[in-house]
């Protein structure tokens, strides 16, 4: 028996390494396009880790950004995304309390355009850029998803995002950000910083995806539901929200990657077909 389970778990091993052979992996590329002029924790924190299939030819990227409450984590490549045929662009940002609004969403913009500029560089496309990431991650790419100040400073057009994906993103003014002006993070606030605060007819798809609503964090299901609403009553017809009964803030990626991947490809399809 335990000779059966060991060579099973080779077996395992090698069909994994036999998969990532066709992909490669290029790590910590600064993304600010006036590099040599950032400090040392802009240079230490504002770099991208991009996986890519060696014969990729205009294939969908996502770019993943961590979440950690926008005061710790790292920049991740997320195994479920990884031998699927995609794109993954892991991303980094500075954090506060070393850096204070909006710094890290000017930094998730930085990165996103870096893809937008580079992506055709890996066999990708500009006309396929999903964007994702949990809790803050999601904060951050519906910011830049929905403000569209942030990447028209690089010249992109945030409508050009083929759909945004956030798992368990805060609707509201951030609850860092609201630390970061002495309030708590029970006191609700929709401001400029809030996803909310830009609802609009015109933005490109939405799928937004929490935990069950009884065990999330705070009441991110309840942010989640109203910017869903709010953006129905804009005008806007491509807003989904899913709920994961019996998942909290921290387990949702479970399904909520399998949903991402579907998506994807739904969309590339519809983007492919001219829709």
């Amino acid at each position: 028996m335990k000779r059966s389970i060991l060579f099973l778990l080779i077996l395992i091993s090698f069909s994994h390494a036999k998969a990532q052979e066709g992909y490669i992996t290029k790590k910590n590329i600064l993304y600010y396009p006036d590099s040599a002029s950032q400090d040392a924790y802009t240079k230490e924190r504002c770099r991208l880790d991009i996986y890519y299939p060696k014969a990729a030819k205009n294939a969908g990227t996502v770019i993943w950004f961590h979440g950690g409450g926008i005061i710790q984590g790292e920049k991740q490549l997320p195994s479920a995304l990884m031998n699927k045929g995609y794109i993954v662009v892991g991303v980094g940002y500075r954090l506060s309390p070393k850096v204070k609004s909006p710094a890290y969403v000017e930094d998730a913009a930085a990165a996103i355009a870096w893809v937008f500029k580079h992506v055709k560089e890996y066999g990708g496309s500009n006309k396929l850029i999903f964007l994702s990431g949990h809790s803050a991650g999601g904060y951050l790419v519906l910011m830049c998803t929905l403000d569209k100040q942030y990447l028209a400073k690089y010249n992109i057009d945030a409508n050009d995002i083929a759909e945004t994906l956030p798992f368990s993103g805060q609707a509201i003014t951030h609850f860092t950000i609201r630390q970061e002006r002495g309030m708590k993070n029970t006191q609700p606030v929709i401001d400029e910083m809030a996803p909310l605060y830009w609802v609009r007819k015109d933005a490109p798809p939405l799928l937004l995806m929490t935990g069950d609503r009884e065990m999330e964090l705070l009441g991110r299901y309840e942010e989640n539901a109203y910017l869903a609403r709010m953006m129905k009553l804009a005008g806007h017809k491509r807003t989904t929200l899913y709920e994961f009964q019996g998942f909290d803030h921290g387990t949702m990626s479970a399904p909520g990657f399998p949903i991402l991947l579907k998506e994807m490809k739904r969309r590339i399809e519809e983007i492919n077909n001219g829709n």
